[in-house]
């Protein structure tokens, strides 16, 4: 089946109608791409994991329409949730909140509460208005990648991932490129459990008060094992002056051979080309805009190693941090 232009009323049609009918279809959002069913049929959610591969406990956020739309699958809507959807949605957060009963359990990986977020790219829009018009509510979509590989964002990260037989909607490439923050609101404080573009303090300061961190009770939630977005390389996080180091004392690959090493950093280059490299931007932003095409890029040099220079202690780089830790999780 070939990659549909999300953009193409047809294409959203036919995409709505499979959504509806129980099968999967690829669908861009402004983070990245999602493996998108209909979050109330359990066994189109079971597909989802089977997919990916996916541990059926490891929970799915349900993207929804509207503030309206999450009322489908939330039993409250805590005032932390109300603050973050009026300040940012549509956007790249996921609220947790206290789930209704006998919704989405399995989305849920069995759990009393649920990740909800309304995405802002317009195909997701026309794609989840399309599918409410059939009586889909709302949509799980994780990542739509094998599970704890490099996430995709592009329409042709997914093919490769899961071959021509899935409907794709092309959405271009996706604006933010990292997952979404989510935030627990289940619990009356709200708590930070994985981080994206938005910041803490342009959290908090939507919040009008103080994100906790994370503890034993907080609910299981998408992305956040220790080890997730791996390429099949070993991703090696150095500071400046180490990789620098390394560098300089880095053997020449044999004749005929794929490299030993790629590298991703902002101040240290490889001292020959034949070594592959991309400079990591300096803005935050932009660096997160591309970091899994990166990883992906290297990564099908055959190279065994990827360097990759640690991101700045700046909080707008806790995304990116966030992100290439646990890829160089053991």
């Amino acid at each position: 089946m070939p990659v549909l232009d999300g953009r193409d009323p047809a294409a959203l049609q036919r995409a709505a109608q499979a959504l509806a009918a129980g099968a999967l279809v690829g669908l861009p959002t402004e983070t990245v791409y999602g493996l998108a069913a209909r979050a109330d049929d359990d066994t189109a959610v079971g597909a989802i994991y089977s997919a990916k591969g996916r541990p059926v406990g490891h929970p799915l956020i349900v993207h929804v329409s509207d503030e309206a739309a999450a009322m489908a699958f939330a039993a409250a809507w805590p005032e932390p949730a109300r603050r973050l959807a009026a300040a940012f949605w549509p956007g790249p957060v996921t609220v947790i909140v206290p789930r209704r009963p006998g919704v989405a359990s399995l989305s849920a990986g069995g759990q009393d509460s649920i990740g909800l977020r309304c995405p802002s790219h317009p195909v997701a829009q026309a794609l989840l208005r399309e599918a409410a018009a059939l009586g889909v509510p709302g949509v799980s979509a994780p990542s739509a990648n094998r599970f704890g590989r490099v996430s995709p964002t592009t329409a042709a990260h997914v093919q490769d991932e899961f071959g021509p037989d899935l409907l794709v909607l092309d959405g271009g490439d996706c604006e933010v490129g990292i997952e979404s923050t989510i935030v627990d609101c289940s619990r009356g404080h709200p708590v930070l459990l994985r981080p994206g573009r938005l910041t803490r303090a342009e959290l908090e300061a939507a919040l009008g008060e103080p994100l906790h961190e994370r503890d034993a009770a907080a609910p299981r939630a998408s992305g956040t094992l220790t080890s997730h977005y791996a390429p099949r390389a070993r991703v090696r996080l150095m500071d400046g002056p180490s990789l620098r180091q390394a560098l300089s004392v880095l053997p020449a690959p044999a004749a005929g051979r794929p490299p030993t090493v790629a590298v991703y950093s902002r101040s240290a280059r490889p001292p020959s080309s034949v070594w592959p490299f991309r400079p990591m931007p300096a803005d935050a932003a932009q660096a997160a805009h591309e970091l899994f095409a990166v990883l992906r890029e290297l990564d099908a040099t055959g190279a065994a190693l990827i360097w990759i220079e640690t991101p700045p202690a700046d909080p707008a780089w806790d995304g990116v941090r966030d992100r290439l830790q646990r890829a160089a999780a053991e």
